[in-house]
């Protein structure tokens, strides 16, 4: 094999393996989620679509289909504690965070909507404690941006 087809496999194969994996949006970044089928993806996708539309209680069976087919999935987990917070179900929500945080713990839309949530339940301290989480996961992150910002509100908001 000649230098220059030699280059060419090498930079082909090197292409293959580096290509970059699909990105979720809106709070949820965990690449290591485990494999799942064409259909549990399209299924996520189509949950995700749901969350973003503010359409929560569509998007829970969908994402809890997905969670009963990849149970590692920190994404749908996320999303899954965000759509449960969003129905008025913090318990629930709460559960979901701590799983997606147990396959991740620098995940970053569950540290700032379990930090959301905390605020709301206020529990300012636990709600710090996730905006650690992402100064040292992310510092600067769109996460830790609003997280950061939600918690000096809420911390304006008790010395009035």
């Amino acid at each position: 094999m000649t230098a220059f087809l030699r280059y060419a496999a090498a930079l082909t194969l090197l292409l293959a393996v580096a290509a970059p994996a699909p990105v979720f949006a809106f709070g949820s970044n965990d690449s290591s989620s485990s494999s799942s089928s064409s259909s549990t993806a399209d299924l996520f996708t189509k949950a995700e679509k749901k969350v973003k539309a503010e359409q929560y209680a569509d998007a829970i069976p969908m994402l809890e289909k997905v969670i009963k087919q990849d149970p590692k999935n920190a994404n749908a987990l996320n999303y899954l504690g965000y759509s449960y917070r969003k129905t008025g179900h913090p318990d629930k929500a709460l559960g979901f965070y701590e799983q997606a945080l147990a396959i991740n713990p620098n995940h970053r839309g569950a540290n700032e909507y379990l930090g959301e949530l905390y605020l709301e339940l206020k529990q300012l301290d636990k709600a710090q404690e996730r905006l650690n989480v992402l100064s040292t996961a992310c510092n600067g992150c769109e996460e830790y941006v609003e997280l950061k910002e939600k918690v000096e509100a809420f911390k304006s908001g008790q010395s009035s």
